[in-house]
């Protein structure tokens, strides 16, 4: 056979076959335990459970799945089209079909387009953002029907250990539920522009990209915040995860619907870094640099820091607090600025020659 190994070959084949053709005909013996199994019963679900599973149900339909679009060019036919960018999450404000999301979901986008819980999808238009506090508000033409706004709740009374729940479109799979706790309040991050943005909650249901804009709910299944943001080396959730909350939302989105932007009223002063306050060794508070001619605080006499014939600096005017708050930066100044409108009065306290002047000064809108 060494002599002839194709003769072996065919020889193992030839067996091979008569095996298989054997075991064709020979009839199946049945097995033990080839039937399916009986199902166990189980008792009624946990009440964890239970609350789970009707705060979703309750939230999901208001939750929804966002779609950004770019211009793009087709290289061959040189045609403009619009392709997808990106994804991210959103929720039904009220039955006008406002949504609210991220501005970084939308960010740089030439259009949009919204999926509600049951498919169905919508052409989006830009309703207002305010890039400050990393919002945006769009609007959808559809039935009245279709549109089952969030319930709000409010982000004052929050505690950690509190139990949360998000609902995204984590990777693009909608409708995902997460939960977990309140991990900590009152934390700080930057906003696409560098603001800070303070109040944050902190939490460690699973956030990941694609859930932005989505909301963050308490026990009750209402609104306590907007998914914003984790903080992640890999870029996945690794249990820290940020939201704004809902209490800044409600006083954001209001107006963004009203004037399609977020209009800051202005008391007309440029500040000076931290630096400049560090070099001169000022006291807390916020030097004025500059008062803008027909502003509120050139009408106040609100005095600015300036240069002596010698370049020597003559001291100006300090803002310490704004309506009793005290401020230390200009993200105080536009912090407190941002919670009254054009035509509030505010009370402006100023460190003056040693001093301390408090002015009454009628915010104007900003320029």
């Amino acid at each position: 056979m060494q002599e002839y190994p194709w003769l072996a070959r065919a020889i193992a084949l030839c067996a091979l076959a008569w095996l298989s053709g054997a075991l064709a005909q020979a009839p199946a013996k049945p097995r033990p335990g080839a039937e399916p199994r009986a199902v166990a019963p189980r008792g009624a679900l946990a009440e964890e459970e239970q609350r789970h599973i009707a705060v979703f149900r309750a939230v999901s339909p208001a939750t929804v799945h966002i779609t950004t679009i770019e211009t793009a060019r087709d290289l061959f036919s040189m045609n403009v089209m619009q392709v997808p960018r990106g994804t991210g999450s959103g929720f039904l404000w009220d039955e006008r079909g406002h949504v609210v999301t991220n501005y970084h979901v939308i960010q740089g986008a030439s259009g949009a387009r919204v999926t509600l819980a049951d498919q169905s999808q919508w052409p989006a238009t830009l309703v207002g953002a305010f890039p400050d506090r990393d919002l945006a508000v769009l609007r959808i033409d559809a039935p009245r029907d279709k549109l089952k706004p969030v319930l709000l709740g409010t982000s004052r009374d929050l505690q950690v250990g509190q139990k949360v729940y998000a609902i995204g479109n984590p990777f693009g799979l909608d409708q995902t539920l997460t939960t977990g706790i309140i991990s900590a309040l009152n934390r700080e991050i930057d906003s696409v522009n560098d603001r800070r943005i303070r109040g944050v909650i902190q939490t460690d249901a699973a956030i990941n990209p694609g859930n932005s804009g989505g909301p963050l709910l308490d026990s009750a299944g209402r609104l306590i915040g907007v998914n914003t943001a984790i903080f992640s080396p890999s870029g996945a959730s690794a249990g820290i995860g940020f939201a704004i909350p809902v209490d800044e939302v409600n006083r954001v989105v209001p107006r963004l619907i009203r004037d399609g932007k977020f209009t800051r009223p202005a008391l007309g002063i440029q500040t000076g870094s931290a630096q400049f306050h560090a070099a001169l060794r000022l006291p807390k508070g916020v030097a004025v640099l500059g008062v803008t001619p027909g502003s509120p605080a050139a009408a106040a006499g609100i005095t600015p820091f300036r240069r002596g014939r010698g370049g020597d600096i003559i001291v100006g005017d300090l803002v310490i607090a704004i309506d009793g708050r005290p401020v230390a930066s200009l993200d105080d100044v536009l912090e407190v600025l941002e919670a009254h409108q054009p035509g509030d009065t505010v009370t402006v306290a100023l460190l003056r020659a040693g001093k301390t002047v408090e002015l009454r000064i009628r915010l104007a809108a900003a320029n």
